[in-house]
């Protein structure tokens, strides 16, 4: 036989074995068998490998409930969760973990909870060992404007049968700081709330927050609780100074409106002034006409030139002796300044 012939053979061979022990794994069929795990090769680790499903993870976690005393688990259920994209050990574990734990939990409701993205083991695990969810701190106004933070420690257990399509932590916690700041502004007093404390915890817990939630609220414990600012005190100033600002503003329009009265006050003096300086405009021309039309003669018109100058004259009188009543001094006709010069 020549070399290539023998070569050949034993690759097809080895291809044959390969093909054989990849279809049917014998090694996993005997551990699952002297583990006490009933699988068939061709009915069940065969027929795996078709569905493109690898038996390793299947049998491994068969094994596993099986030593555990789950009796209830099978591999076609394994392998049905595994193609509907669930994680297998996962469930296993939380099983076996509520099964030692004495909590009441199925396949079904186990592999829900893991198909709706919910770590199903570590739920079981806050059942049975209740988890401490710390609050960021919580700031609440009391009805005497003092600012009141408060922080708060609350105490959740998982509830199963509500973990799937439950609230999550966030809502705990947002519900629980919308119960402390409820609380804290229903207070007549923040020395109140200093007090007691314990009455914040009373009263959230009697409002059912964990109603809806993936969790019941076992207790909500106050970590903290410190005085902040005075926004009462705070707002009134800041409500003086805007009422300042507005009633300046008021009294800048009224200023505002008196200048413009003023103002309009003087154009109409100016446009009366301007009146009577056209009304005198026509004095002349009144005289002239009287002249033409003989009403008025030389000798009038004289008379009523010297009229005029003793009234200027008088006005020029009277005007010198209000200087001096006013205390002004007439340097030139004082007798003190005539004695210095004859001197």
């Amino acid at each position: 036989m020549e070399p290539y012939s023998l070569l050949g053979i034993i690759a097809g061979i080895v291809l044959l074995l390969f093909v054989f022990f990849y279809f049917i794994p014998i090694g996993l069929w005997i551990t699952a068998l002297f583990s006490g795990v009933r699988i068939g090769i061709f009915r069940d680790l065969v027929a795996m490998r078709l569905r493109k499903v690898p038996p390793g993870p299947i049998v491994k976690a068969a094994i596993t409930a099986t030593k555990a005393g789950l009796k209830d688990v099978e591999i076609g259920m394994l392998e049905a969760h595994y193609l509907a994209g669930g994680n297998v050990q996962r469930v296993v574990n939380a099983l076996i973990s509520a099964d030692k734990a004495n909590i009441a939990l199925g396949f079904e409701r186990a592999a829900a909870i893991d198909l709706a993205g919910r770590d199903v083991f570590e739920a079981v695990q806050i059942s049975v060992n209740p988890k401490v969810i710390n609050t960021p701190v919580i700031t609440a106004l009391a009805k005497d404007g003092i600012q009141v933070k408060a922080t708060a420690r609350v105490t959740v257990r998982a509830n199963l049968d509500r973990l799937v399509g439950g609230a999550t932590e966030e809502t705990v916690l947002a519900r629980v700081g919308e119960g402390i700041v409820s609380t804290v502004g229903s207070s007549a007093d923040h020395k109140a709330v200093l007090e007691n404390p314990d009455q914040i915890t009373k009263t959230v817990l009697d409002k059912g927050l964990d109603s809806g939630t993936a969790f019941d609220i076992l207790s909500i414990d106050i970590a903290d609780v410190d005085v902040g600012e005075n926004i009462g005190a705070k707002l009134q100033t800041d409500q003086a100074s805007a009422d300042l600002k507005v009633a300046r503003a008021r009294a800048e329009e009224r200023r505002a409106m008196a200048v413009a009265v003023e103002q309009e006050n003087r154009a109409k003096i100016e446009e009366m002034q301007a009146r009577v300086v056209e009304a005198e405009a026509e004095v002349p021309k009144a005289i002239a006409e009287a002249f033409r039309s003989g009403k008025l003669g030389v000798m009038d018109y004289y008379n009523m030139k010297n009229v005029m100058s003793d009234t200027d004259m008088r006005e020029s009188i009277a005007k010198g002796t209000e200087s001096k009543e006013g205390g002004e001094p007439d340097d030139e006709k004082s007798p003190g300044s005539r004695g210095s010069r004859k001197t």
